[in-house]
């Protein structure tokens, strides 16, 4: 696939399950079990979706799943598999020193943590050597004053020893990262969230990372609990998916397991039809 000059991969970095009910917030299971059902534990099935761009000779990869580094207890109750993503850039021709720079939408735990692993030692090490990371501030602070609501999510060993080597950048919106691409802050979901924005030869992309999850989440109200700021990813929805719809925008999904591309139509005010695009090896 490609948008204008930059080429880009859905990868795959693994599997996860979370509560249903959490994942779309306000909306009654009768409506969402119909797009996702849920197993016995309430918990809906769902993919780690990063995504490679290839853009002015170099090699970008945004968010790295969940990576291996947990115990067995934490990988079981989020019924982790496991990580697919070095396996997945293999298939594109690349190892992990290929990367030159991974965007961190935000630092929760299926986002980001791939950023980093255990060598032999049990040294918490960068898995991407010759790569720079970039978050934004907003997000590196709210993960460093973590609380009782969203302190599950936030797992220091994923950031913090990147940040003290000074591999981890810390930006202040939106932000020009390589040719034709671009911070987007999407707030709401944590109140740092970015996406990536691509605009090349008159063509648009948008990865949404948690602002719209997955498809199903193209509804104004379908919004997680999850999100510590939720009216403001109702603004964040308001603002770009009337334009994305205008537009023909091509919108990746992070955690759709069928899903990872797809553009929408606005068929009334406030109202979208999902059309999802073939993507080659997914």
């Amino acid at each position: 696939m490609r948008i204008g000059r930059v080429e880009i991969h859905p990868l795959n970095a693994g599997t996860l399950r979370l509560d249903g009910g959490a994942m779309f917030g306000v909306v009654p299971r009768t409506l969402w079990e119909q797009k996702m059902q849920p197993d016995e534990k309430n918990r809906i099935g769902m993919t780690m979706n990063p995504l490679l761009l290839r853009t002015g000779g170099k090699n970008v990869l945004l968010d790295t799943g969940a990576g291996d580094k947990q115990d067995a207890r934490f990988r079981d109750t989020y019924a982790l598999g496991p990580s697919t993503l070095s396996a997945s850039l293999a298939r594109h021709g690349l190892g992990p020193a290929d990367i030159h720079l991974v965007v961190n939408t935000h630092l929760h735990f299926d986002h980001a943590g791939g950023n980093t692993v255990r060598d032999e030692a049990g040294r918490i090490v960068p898995v991407f050597p010759n790569a720079r990371y970039v978050v934004q501030r907003a997000e590196f602070e709210e993960a460093l004053a973590a609380h009782e609501r969203n302190r599950a999510s936030y797992l220091p060993e994923n950031y913090r020893p990147l940040f003290d080597e000074g591999r981890l950048e810390l930006a202040d919106g939106e932000l020009e990262v390589a040719p034709d691409v671009a911070l987007a802050p999407l707030p709401g979901h944590t109140r740092g969230l970015q996406g990536l924005l691509i605009r090349s030869g008159g063509e648009t992309g948008l990865y949404l990372s948690d602002c719209v999850p997955t498809s199903h989440h193209i509804p104004f109200p379908w919004i997680m609990a999850y999100d510590l700021y939720p009216t403001e990813t109702l603004a964040t929805k308001k603002r770009i998916l009337p334009e994305a719809a205008r537009e023909g925008w091509t919108l990746f999904f992070e955690h759709d397991p069928e899903v990872p591309a797809a553009r929408i139509e606005e068929t009334a005010p406030g109202r979208f039809a999902v059309h999802p695009l073939t993507v080659e090896g997914w």
